[in-house]
């Protein structure tokens, strides 16, 4: 029996951009999904006309600079996908990013559900992972990548996963959050179009951790994701464990900068004891549209991958 996948091609252009982009869970779906292939491109809004496939975040785009996202039907349980290189073949040549060749993110459409894997390169082009797609909904895929000559690129398609499924308000607004008994506190604020400083500090039975583990070339591996489109930003680390300078805890500090106002979803990577663990912040940056603003009253905020599940798997 063969999973078969629905897609949707999304793009939404944007004059402003990323300051940085880049593009990381082991769970299995036995849910099979229905398939259906869309490759046209939203009309971006008025006020948002005008920018090239350059100007755009990353992730907006299910095709770029002559590389195509194609998932692939795949055996139940199993999440696969091609890069389409310009001349139509699928890219088998990858270079090395943050250790690994390609990452997968996912996350629903109501920015819940959020999952970071690492899938394998078969010979004919293939990468194969199980699904990180944990249950019904409308979900994004972006595969963060850099093709052999080429230059960084990020890719998102739609993929909807049949099934009841109550959306999940966006938790308010919030500068802690808890994930697997962790303490995760955030300090800053992220300015549209300017670069930001963000500050987490980790902490855990209240002391705090000083003996953070590498973890993809850092120690800690954040990933933004605004409200509504979703689109997509890696933020870099500022340091690195092997530069003589950068301490491994308790603060992680990272340099962003996001391309407009609005509501953002902030996903926190850290490795301790031998774990992967996740935070999720909500944070606003500027003045944000009228009614982007998760209210205060709502669900409070916490760590995890389903606003509320605390923690989430990686390979």
């Amino acid at each position: 029996m063969r999973t078969l996948t629905k897609l949707a091609g999304f793009a939404v252009g944007l004059t402003a951009v990323f300051g940085a982009t880049y593009g990381i869970g082991r769970i299995v779906d036995p849910t099979p999904v229905a398939e259906s292939r869309h490759e046209a491109a939203a009309t971006p809004p008025a006020d948002e006309r005008g920018g090239t496939a350059d100007q755009l975040p990353g992730g907006l785009l299910v095709s770029e600079r002559g590389y195509t996202l194609e998932p692939v039907d795949a055996p139940a349980g199993e999440f696969a996908f091609r890069i389409a290189g310009p001349d139509g073949r699928p890219v088998t040549r990858y270079e090395v990013a943050h250790d690994k060749q390609m990452h997968l993110i996912v996350a629903r459409r109501d920015l819940s559900g959020f999952r970071h894997v690492h899938p394998e390169l078969a010979p004919d082009g293939t990468w194969r992972v199980d699904t990180p797609l944990t249950g019904p909904g409308q979900w994004r895929v972006f595969a963060d990548f850099t093709p052999t000559g080429g230059e960084p690129l990020t890719l998102g398609v739609d993929v909807t996963v049949p099934g009841e499924l109550t959306e999940r308000p966006l938790p308010a607004p919030a500068t802690s959050t808890t994930v697997d008994g962790y303490t995760v506190t955030l300090t800053g604020a992220p300015q549209p179009g300017r670069t930001s400083s963000l500050t987490l500090t980790i902490s855990r039975d209240g002391q705090p951790v000083t003996d953070l583990e590498p973890y993809l070339g850092a120690y800690g591996h954040l990933v933004a994701l605004r409200r509504g489109d979703l689109a997509y930003l890696h933020v870099h680390p500022d340091g690195t464990p092997d530069d003589g300078r950068t301490r491994p805890g308790p603060a992680v500090t990272f340099l962003a900068e996001v391309p407009s106002p609005g509501s953002y979803r902030l996903y926190l990577d850290f490795l301790h004891g031998g774990r992967v663990h996740t935070a999720e912040f909500t944070v606003v940056a500027g003045a944000a549209p009228t009614g982007d603003v998760p209210s205060p009253s709502g669900p409070a905020p916490t760590g995890g991958a389903d606003h509320g599940t605390p923690g989430h798997g990686h390979n």
